[in-house]
């Protein structure tokens, strides 16, 4: 049996990001980005309860951390 793969687009921080999203278990969802699709980046997955929560998850951590990345070393 094959599992759906859910994959969601998204641009954050002016950047272009695939974000596939697998079933794990009842109402859990891992999401992970993707250099090449089907092949996962070396990045933590984040988990939902549905794949859009999952993929939305990981979308807020990514624009904190480009917000981050982008304030003044000194205010860090």
């Amino acid at each position: 049996m094959t599992a759906a793969v859910h994959r969601f687009e998204e641009s954050i921080a002016g950047r272009p990001y695939l974000i596939e999203v697998t079933h794990v278990s009842k109402d859990r969802w891992r999401a992970y980005i993707v250099r090449i699709p089907g092949v996962p980046a070396a990045l933590m997955p984040f988990y939902g309860t549905t794949p859009a929560d999952a993929a939305h998850q990981l979308c807020e951590w990514l624009t904190r951390a480009h917000a981050r990345a982008a304030l003044p070393s000194s205010t860090v």
